[in-house]
């Protein structure tokens, strides 16, 4: 009897031993989509030279009002290609409107008998307690800048 008992485990065993797990099947190749997107077009070039607003201006960003000190203020409108109306209320006294054109650091211009050119800065740099901490701005020259808000 105990040969058979020592018998049937051997056997179980055996046919244990034989026994593997079964590998899980592999997956399904996904199904791979392409999504059309469509083409921007451009505009036709001929419309760019005839409409200002759309024509290339360097500092295209700086369009809009900027305000100074004291009632002073600077609005810059593009105009032809590379050029700019200024509206500048400068000091208590001179409000007047400036032709402006694209130069290597900013908008140049003339005022009165002055070549002066508005470039980007802070309010720090502008030298204007009003503007100190203020991060967008543009300077015309020491005392005299414009920042947004």
């Amino acid at each position: 009897m105990q040969k058979s008992v020592i018998l049937a485990s051997a056997a179980a065993l055996v046919l244990l031993a034989g026994c593997e797990k079964a590998e899980a099947p592999a997956p399904a190749p996904t199904d791979t989509t392409t999504t059309e997107v469509p083409v921007e077009t451009a505009p036709p070039e001929t419309a760019e030279a005839s409409d200002p607003a759309t024509a290339p201006h360097r500092f295209a960003s700086w369009a809009g009002k900027w305000t100074g000190v004291e009632g002073m203020y600077a609005t810059i409108t593009p105009a032809e290609p590379g050029k700019y109306k200024l509206e500048m209320q400068s000091d208590l006294d001179t409000k007047g409107t400036y032709d402006g054109e694209d130069s290597e650091h900013g908008i140049r211009f003339k005022r009165g008998s002055e070549d002066l050119s508005l470039h980007r800065g802070n309010g720090d740099e502008t030298g204007l307690k009003y503007l100190a901490g203020k991060k967008e701005c543009l300077i015309v020259k020491e005392g005299e800048g414009y920042c947004r808000d």
